[in-house]
């Protein structure tokens, strides 16, 4: 019987701050509304887990190009100023692996919207990238 490697990888300090740089280069790229390089930052297909309307679970994938055009529609044209406040906590699999939970605070407008999300991100070639979103509320979009 093949052994399962340990499970109980903790972080180090180099980890979590390449990390949280990744996140806070995509929060930048978010309020900027540059779709095309939140594209960059992930790995296609993207998987999606999501619920819709009716409240029935949804999942699927996107190529960059289902992603970039849903992002534009969701996001806007960038008239209004944007702003994301995020506490992060994540969970480490592997060096190479995390689960991102994410409890945000998006702003336009003056209007403050809550979020509460999930990533899973990957590390190729020593930088991470974004490879799922699990998210309420984009089961229609699936």
């Amino acid at each position: 019987m093949a052994l399962l490697p340990d499970a109980g990888y903790v972080p180090t300090a180099e980890d979590r701050a390449s990390l949280d740089a990744w996140f806070a280069e995509y929060d930048a790229q978010s309020a900027q509304r540059n779709v095309q390089r939140m594209a960059d930052m992930a790995v296609f297909p993207l998987n999606l887990v999501s619920d819709d309307a009716v409240g029935n679970g949804r999942s699927a994938q996107w190529d960059r190009e289902q992603f970039v055009a849903t992002m534009t529609q969701v996001m806007g044209d960038g008239s209004e100023d944007l702003t994301f406040e995020s506490t992060r906590t994540p969970v480490f699999v592997s060096p190479a692996m995390a689960v991102v939970f994410s409890d945000s605070t998006m702003t336009t407008e003056g209007e403050s919207r809550r979020l509460r999300y999930a990533d899973i991100l990957v590390k190729r070639d020593g930088q991470w990238a974004f490879q799922t979103m699990i998210q309420g509320g984009w089961g229609d979009n699936l």
